[in-house]
């Protein structure tokens, strides 16, 4: 008997309910969750408390989609509860959830603290076996022979996909040892690793050291002399002193 199908949005009057919870498994679970089990007119179905904060109706509602998932049960869960998914001015919905993953492991990426991390980071873009360009290569290998076996007339559509694939495979390969070369950058330099005011604050104190060593172009330039005279700067001063004028008469 295949698992029920589970609805769970929010209602027209503002509360959330779920639907479709048929058998002693999945209520179970919905009641693990915070919901309760309410028969009315509409059959057995389940509901948030009215008084449920605002800000805790979608952490409930995606924990309790997540173990109806892990359950084999499929769940609708309403994107305005699902607390998982990463909305952006062009997604408003996080409708896009392989893309919110990926910008996900951007900011992941722009944020990193050290090589460990960016590195760490990186794997996930190009491992050989679960990475995300090796998942795209699938992706994009799989839409050209389904294009194949849709239309065989399709087939330039095709090509243009296994050409995409080939590109993939490419920077696969080019890209091979990239997050171990990342992870070696750990003591590369005394500015990798730490946090940003760290980062910055070595940055300077470097800097204000090497201009106190600095030696000034003039002073590299002027010829050095052991034996000069106890009175020789005021006396070089006077010899490059400009002359007086003759008094006119």
């Amino acid at each position: 008997m295949p698992a029920p199908f589970i609805t769970i949005a929010i209602e027209p009057s503002g509360s959330v309910s779920a639907k479709g919870a048929t058998d002693d498994l999945s209520a179970s679970l919905l009641k693990h969750a915070g919901f309760h089990r309410i028969r009315d007119w509409y059959g057995r179905h389940h509901r948030l408390p009215t008084t449920t904060p605002q800000a805790d109706r979608s952490a409930i509602a995606s924990h309790a989609a997540e173990m109806l998932r892990a359950a084999r049960y499929s769940v609708n869960l309403d994107p305005d509860l699902d607390a998982s998914r990463l909305t952006t001015p062009t997604d408003p919905h996080g409708l896009r959830v392989a893309g919110g993953q990926v910008l996900r492991l951007t900011d992941r990426i722009k944020g990193a603290a050290n090589p460990a991390v960016a590195a760490h980071a990186v794997d996930h873009l190009l491992d050989a076996a679960d990475g995300v360009l090796i998942r795209l290569h699938e992706a994009f290998e799989a839409a050209a022979e389904t294009i194949t076996d849709l239309d065989e007339d399709a087939f330039e559509l095709a090509d243009r996909f296994t050409l995409a694939c080939e590109h993939l495979t490419a920077a696969v390969e080019e890209l091979d040892s990239a997050p171990a070369q990342v992870r070696a950058l750990a003591g590369a330099s005394p500015l990798h690793g730490g946090s940003y005011q760290e980062r910055t604050a070595a940055y300077y104190a470097t800097a204000v050291t090497s201009a106190a060593c600095a030696t000034s172009p003039a002073a590299a330039q002027a010829p050095e002399s052991s034996d000069r005279a106890p009175g020789s700067a005021a006396a070089t001063a006077t010899t490059l002193a400009p002359s007086p004028r003759p008094r006119a008469r």
